[in-house]
């Protein structure tokens, strides 16, 4: 089939190699995938800030750019989360826009979701050398994602030894402009995640969102701790 690629803002500047690991996974599957130039920001920023018509206009332009009908697939739970919970939501008091927020939401999927739940594929043909812990992140919750999901596809990595995480759920403590807002507490949470990591016994930790692992990496970074850290598309990639 026909996919478009929703690479999101942090995949795009931050991590484009999960764009790009996603797009080959599709095409390996023997998809088509579509990279609409047009997109930029899901406006969930501005949402969580408060500035809803601003958030509103980013709506309406990313239902404009994802109009056509086909499966709109990102390597982000966050950015999918916003679409499929907050689009609706947000555009309520316009039955003409809600209805095309609606329909957009249906089509889109986080790409664990899609390829587990929509596909029914586990196995991509990954090797992979190491002992991999799986961070769960948040906005998975509002997509009605359990860590069974990524879990599933992790179990079929050739070469992967999983490691259970200590408090795999507990959020990283990024949560977008919340870490920049709230450093001390967002640090104080990112320490413990380390030292979940730590005492795990992980050389990896993945997960589906950039943000998460900008933080988390960045944390072990400073800390001088060598745990490498892996979107998910990545882990699935690798040959």
């Amino acid at each position: 089939m026909k996919i478009q690629l929703m690479v999101t803002c942090l995949g795009d500047v931050i991590r484009p190699s999960a764009g790009q690991a996603t797009v080959s996974l599709l095409r390996r599957l023997g998809h088509s995938v579509e990279f609409p130039a047009a997109q930029t920001c899901c406006g969930q920023p501005l949402f969580n800030s408060g500035y809803a018509e601003l958030a509103r206009n980013q709506a309406r332009h990313t239902i404009q750019v994802f109009a056509g009908g086909d499966p709109v697939v990102t390597p982000s739970g966050s950015c999918a989360a916003m679409v499929k919970a907050e689009f609706p939501h947000l555009l309520a008091n316009d039955s003409i826009w809600q209805a095309r927020a609606v329909e957009l939401a249906a089509r889109t999927f986080e790409l664990s979701d899609f390829l587990v739940n929509q596909l029914g594929v586990t196995d991509l043909g990954a090797r992979y050398q190491g002992r991999v812990a799986y961070h769960y992140a948040c906005h998975l919750r509002a997509l009605g994602l359990l860590p069974s999901t990524v879990e599933s596809l992790l179990a079929n990595v050739e070469g992967l030894t999983y490691v259970p995480l200590i408090r795999q759920d507990q959020c990283c403590g990024f949560g977008g402009s919340f870490a920049v807002r709230y450093p001390h507490v967002s640090g104080a949470m990112v320490d413990d995640k380390m030292r979940c990591l730590i005492q795990c016994g992980a050389d990896t930790v993945v997960s589906t969102d950039t943000g998460c692992l900008m933080n988390i990496g960045g944390k072990l970074h400073r800390d001088n701790r060598d745990i490498k850290v892996l979107h998910l598309a990545e882990l699935l990639d690798s040959r």
